[in-house]
């Protein structure tokens, strides 16, 4: 499968993007809905091979910006360039080449109840390629498989799967179309702390091994420590600071300092100290 480039024709397998190269910015981006305005003139870049954690208190914009820069929330002002292409500007079949080049893991997984873990995979296959039903099948037992769930879950439907095996099955129809980037949503709300640690684990991994560049909006303290190479912390309409934890931990602000210092802050202040 072919991908959009910057020139009009190709874009180049994650594994083949050089670390650190700038893949999505955002530029004096406002969102609103209403006479609320969420987001106010917000830059944010995002790089390849990068674990980028978006952080901030609720109601700040967090999933506004990714669903955005998805181009699923019609923004009132500002830039989304993508891969070099700004959206605004970019023909149709730009965009749907961009499209095919990510993958998105909402909230609740948003899988569809009436179908199974292997169909619901299919979708974005379905959509996107023509590819023969038994290559559909083999790609899609290939992608449980690497999400790390059992063979057996291929024909089961979600009101069967646990919480977590639900985040796996979505983490799978994201992985379906081999995306350069992958946006996770709260990828470990609703899991308790072991389950949400091997999410985390698994993500690294996936990561690692396939290139992927991940842009997750979260609030898990442990998940920021341990997975984000970056974070990038939201407030007031803007991104109020962003980097490494350890720059993080030294920006002064109330919010923050009551969010990675406060009585659940114990995994970031203990990796400050090691």
């Amino acid at each position: 499968m072919q991908r959009l480039s910057r020139n009009g024709a190709y874009i180049p397998p994650a594994a083949s993007v050089a670390a650190g190269s700038e893949l999505i910015s955002v530029r004096n981006l406002t969102v609103g809905f209403g006479q609320q305005t969420v987001l106010k003139n917000l830059d944010l870049d995002v790089y390849s091979g990068e674990i980028l954690g978006v952080v901030g208190g609720s109601g700040t914009g967090k999933s506004v910006l990714m669903r955005t820069i998805l181009g699923l929330n019609r923004k009132s002002s500002g830039q989304v360039v993508i891969y070099g292409h700004d959206i605004d500007k970019a023909n149709r079949k730009q965009i749907e080449m961009i499209d095919r080049s990510w993958g998105v893991l909402f909230q609740n997984g948003a899988l569809f109840s009436s179908l199974t873990v292997k169909q619901n995979i299919q979708v974005p296959m379905r959509e996107h390629t023509r590819l023969s039903e038994r290559l559909m099948d083999d790609l899609a037992r290939l992608k449980i498989e690497m999400v790390g769930l059992q063979s057996d879950a291929a024909d089961k439907f979600p009101a069967e799967l646990s919480g977590g095996m639900v985040k796996r099955a979505s983490l799978a129809r994201a992985l379906a179309l081999d995306p350069q980037i992958v946006f996770l949503d709260e990828p470990t709300s609703g899991l308790d702390p072991i389950g949400a640690g091997q999410f985390d684990e698994l993500i690294v991994k996936l990561r690692d091994t396939l290139g992927l560049t991940v842009f997750m909006v979260t609030h898990d303290l442990d998940s920021l420590v341990t997975v984000c190479d970056r974070i990038a912390v939201l407030a007031r309409g803007k991104v109020l600071t962003e980097g490494p934890l350890h720059d993080i931990l030294r920006f002064d602000d109330p919010w923050l300092n009551a969010y990675f210092h406060g009585a659940r802050g114990r995994a970031a202040l203990e990796h400050e100290t090691r």
